[in-house]
């Protein structure tokens, strides 16, 4: 498989495989040349310059015939591959690019000199955290992963580094506790076949890899546990198109056309795909399922719906989630104003554009309509499965409680500082997808009273904090379990006040 977001693998490699699904890379110029293409040193000064690199969710930006469509319009656009995020943004700088293509947070990592004017894609599957069951015969879990570390043993992880893999990782490591990328040795390397390759080594500790298709399959089918996926998390990885400042100023009739012919194909396709997988299967030498596949791993935006992500501040959101991690695992000094890095006037004639088509589609096709629309279902809780259906599923881990869920002594009341530590829970609980996340909430006590009277304490605990959480619109399933002080934390004693404690814990259904 290509590499997702960082550099080129060995050419005997390459001429070996091609892979497919959201991680897809298309091959086409490597597999004639042996190496990427060189970055041009020179642009002209009637062209506009694009740098991004061989993902499949960029194809139509190197397609021959929206390169014709632009031409016809009296633009000329050059793609060309720079699979090094930082020199792609430098670029920007330097004015040798006019826009780049690049993940959400490898552009607020990297902070080039522009701003974001369109959105791409987001994913929908296909990264994801696997964990070494077959070495590690009891790891099914980011729990169980947590207490090998705290037997002290040396344990090693693998994904690809400048990719959506490393970001899946930095998010484990700021949204679960007791998972922490200090705790592993980090084994960084090209890309994804190189992280599947590791873990199958019996001669490595690697206890988790962070992979993606067609190696997150080949993990599930022999024997590895797929403990989260970017299914998971659907909004987690975002593409966007950004431009220089130096275009944006000078530039608006070119990007507006740019963005207009862009949007004007992307919303053909939602008519009649047939032309966008020739597109990606061209560009990549797939096959027709590895095709299917990639169209199946990115939901491409519409302009309206990506104008709409502008204008309602939706964008803004994702920002700051992206922003947030980065912050937390030290990648970014501070959390940037969302409303700096993006402008949405030269998306406006591509809405503009797709609003009149759907007024023309209506009456005919209203599904085309909505979904040109991008309008989506509001989000309703899953059908409710029994207790013992949540309490049976898969564990994928606990989240990281920033702050106390407090109560008072004796009391299921819950403190005003313990809502307000739910609030940010409740808001970090909905970025994950409700058909395949849900929740149990276990609450603990110190052994304080007799056994039965803190079981029914921590029982109606638990349920104050589920009650609070669907009064924040949490959707998923989610189950209160009371334990009383029949767990109490590892190296302290049972009537030690810190055994007063909630869970959050995450498990996987509908699988």
């Amino acid at each position: 498989m290509s590499n997702r977001r960082g550099g080129p693998p060995p050419i005997v490699y390459i001429l070996g495989f091609v892979a497919v699904s959201f991680g897809v890379w298309s091959l086409k110029d490597k597999l004639f040349s042996g190496v990427p293409q060189p970055l041009s040193i020179f642009k002209n000064s009637d062209e506009l310059v694009i740098l991004g690199d061989t993902f499949s969710g960029y194809s139509v930006f190197r397609a021959p015939e929206f390169q014709d469509e632009l031409e016809q319009a009296g633009l000329s656009l050059r793609y060309d591959n720079e699979f090094d995020q930082a020199k792609r943004a430098a670029s920007l700088q330097k004015g040798d690019a006019d826009l780049i293509v690049t993940t959400l947070d490898q552009y607020l990592k990297h902070q080039p000199a522009g701003k974001i004017i369109g959105l791409v894609d987001r994913t929908v599957g296909a990264d994801a955290v696997v964990l070494n069951t077959p070495k590690y015969p009891r790891l099914k879990s980011l729990n169980d992963l947590s207490q090998l570390v705290a037997q002290g043993q040396s344990l090693s992880l693998a994904y690809a580094a400048d990719t959506p893999s490393e970001f899946l990782a930095q998010v484990l490591d700021i949204r679960f506790d007791g998972f922490n990328l200090s705790d592993f040795e980090q084994l960084k390397v090209a890309e994804a076949s190189e992280a599947w390759q590791a873990i199958q080594d019996p001669n490595q500790t690697i206890a988790v890899a962070v992979l993606w298709e067609p190696f997150v399959s080949q993990a599930r089918g022999q024997g590895y546990t797929v403990v989260l996926s970017s299914k998971d998390a659907p909004n987690a990885i975002l593409d966007v198109i950004v431009a220089s400042d130096q275009a944006i100023a000078k530039q608006e009739e070119q990007l507006t056309e740019l963005l207009s012919t862009y949007y004007r194909r992307m919303d053909q396709s939602a008519r009649d795909d047939t032309q966008l997988k020739t597109v990606i299967q061209t560009d990549g030498n797939l096959s027709v399922a590895q095709t299917n596949a990639v169209i199946e791993g990115i939901d491409f935006f519409t302009a309206v719906e990506a104008g709409r992500w502008m204008e309602d501040g939706t964008l803004a959101k994702r920002i700051d989630a992206t922003a947030a991690i980065l912050v937390l695992s030290g990648q970014l000094p501070q959390v940037p104003a969302a409303n700096e890095l993006y402008n949405n006037q030269f998306i406006a004639e591509a809405v503009a554009n797709t609003q009149s088509l759907i007024q023309l589609v209506q009456t005919d096709d209203p599904e085309l309509a909505k979904f040109l629309a991008g309008e989506v279902k509001p989000v309703q809780a899953q059908a409710a499965l029994t207790p013992a259906a949540i309490q049976s599923s898969q564990p994928i881990g606990d989240l990281e409680v920033r702050g106390e869920v407090t109560f008072g002594t004796g009391s299921a009341a819950i403190a005003t500082a313990g809502q307000q530590t739910l609030n940010q829970l409740a808001t970090e609980i909905n970025e994950f997808n409700t058909e395949t996340i849900a929740i149990r909430v276990i609450g603990h006590t110190s052994k304080t009273g007799s056994a039965a009277i803190n079981q029914t304490l921590s029982q109606q605990r638990a349920q104050a904090v589920v009650n609070y959480l669907k009064s924040q619109s949490v959707n998923h399933n989610i189950l209160a379990e009371g334990k009383g002080f029949s767990e109490p934390l590892t190296g302290i004693t049972a009537n030690d006040p810190r055994n007063q404690r909630t869970e959050i814990r995450l498990v996987r259904i509908n699988q």
